[in-house]
């Protein structure tokens, strides 16, 4: 009996804090509805973007897939930063190995860098959008 009452004694505070935990949880599910209004305006279900009325009916519009690419390379090349913030933190412990490694890896960067740039991957515009713009110059 001495084990059970200790182990009582043990997991009350557990008990407790998920009780706490799930009143927290069902307050929150359920008081906007008691407290919130419960009107319906007629703009109530439109899309909303930072005051600015959407220029098409559903508020979706189509994002040119250079931006996505854009994108992609920015974190790719933001991750890289963080690494190296980490060797100039580490700068030290590391000595001059750390410090080739960290040029090594720069430069396989900047080789990445020059590769997407010659490919065209960094340019906005497609060929096609050139050759178009070109034309009509």
């Amino acid at each position: 009996m001495e084990y059970a009452d200790e182990l009582v004694q043990s997991l009350w505070p557990l008990g407790l804090y998920l009780f706490l935990v799930t009143g927290l949880i069902l307050a929150m599910l359920i008081g906007p509805s008691l407290l919130g209004g419960k009107r319906r305006a007629r703009a109530t279900n439109e899309p909303y973007e930072s005051g600015v009325v959407p220029a098409t009916p559903s508020g979706h519009f189509r994002i040119p897939i250079p931006f996505y690419l854009m994108a992609i390379f920015f974190v790719i090349f933001d991750l890289e930063a963080v690494f190296l913030f980490a060797w100039a933190i580490a700068l030290k412990p590391a000595g001059w190995t750390g410090f080739v490694e960290a040029v090594i890896f720069i430069l396989v960067l900047l080789a990445a860098l020059v590769y997407l740039w010659r490919l065209g991957a960094l340019d906005w515009r497609t060929p096609r959008q050139k050759r178009d713009l070109e034309q009509t110059k």
